[in-house]
């Protein structure tokens, strides 16, 4: 089975790492968002994208992004010259931003840099950048307009959000074998992310939501949402500043129209009749991927769903 998964953040990597486990990972597609990517230090960082290889790769920290048992002398060493340490790059990781810029420096585009990092750590998953071009996702609040990173890391998602947008989205194109992707797949996973800065950044590179509209692939969603809550990162907090209902229902609204099949956690499994009140299909599952077995377990029961769809 062809899968292809939009991608975004930790859910987004637990969830490829768990079907590459229980399916052909040669058979999954990852279209993973750049609207968090930024330059340090004259570095190019691809937070999404590199959560995605390390999570796949099973080196992934223990919160999910950066690598397991990395130190930070490079970062401590900046700190104490008085240079600008608030993006907490660890001494390995950092080894990824320098393979990557090197890349782009000779010409490279991103996607050719990330396959190459891909097959440096055995991936066998196909792992896309949305677009090559340059895509910020800008966070609106109350004080100004933020760059994504620095209202997430530097600011710590403190700021009421008022909405976003993607400055540079006209001048984007798909990445090669984007569209071919979502269009040609056996069937289409909105992985558990954020569904404003994971997700919407994707639908705004110029052709992907049409594919996604024109697929005649199945389409399905995992909600971030479980019990009201959301997993990880600030996507409660902002469906609840931009007058979302902050629940699995909520984000089942959001996606209306682009998905045929919404999944909840059996927490939420009471909300699958006003789901399908939506037009659309659900069904309930263990959504928690705790560990290596829960990834599997999830990513089975996914499968299971799909197939049955």
């Amino acid at each position: 089975m062809r899968l292809t998964v939009l991608a975004g953040g930790i859910g987004a990597a637990r969830l490829l790492a768990g079907l590459a486990t229980v399916t052909d990972p040669a058979q999954i597609t990852a279209i993973c968002n750049v609207g968090d990517d930024l330059e340090w230090h004259g570095l190019h960082v691809s937070p999404d994208i590199d959560s995605v290889i390390y999570t796949l790769a099973g080196l992934e920290g223990e919160f999910g992004w950066g690598l397991r048992g990395d130190t930070h002398a490079t970062l401590e060493a900046l700190r104490d010259l008085g240079g600008d340490a608030w993006f907490g790059i660890g001494d390995q990781d950092l080894a990824t931003h320098l393979f990557r810029t090197a890349r782009l420096r000779v010409g490279m585009t991103l996607a050719e840099a990330t396959a190459d990092l891909a097959r440096a750590r055995g991936i066998e998953v196909t792992v896309l950048p949305v677009s090559n071009d340059p895509h910020p996702t800008i966070v609106q609040t109350a004080d100004g307009d933020l760059p994504f990173q620095t209202y997430f890391v530097q600011r710590r998602a403190a700021d009421a959000v008022t909405g976003f947008t993607f400055p540079n989205a006209s001048n984007t194109r798909p990445t090669p074998g984007v569209i071919e992707a979502i269009e040609d797949c056996d069937a289409l996973v909105f992985a558990p992310s954020n569904p404003f800065v994971s997700i919407d950044p994707l639908f705004a590179v110029p052709g992907v939501r049409d594919a996604v509209l024109r697929t005649q692939a199945r389409r399905f969603a995992v909600s971030p949402i479980v019990g009201g809550a959301a997993i990880k990162g600030p996507a409660a907090d902002m469906m609840r500043a931009l007058g979302h209902d902050v629940s699995a229902l909520g984000i089942a609204r959001l996606y209306a129209g682009l998905i045929d099949c919404f999944v909840v956690d059996n927490v939420d499994a009471d909300c699958v009749p006003a789901v399908q009140a939506l037009g659309m299909d659900a069904a309930a599952c263990d959504t928690m991927m705790t560990g290596d077995d829960g990834r599997a377990r999830v990513a089975t029961a996914l499968l299971e769903i799909i197939e049955r769809e």
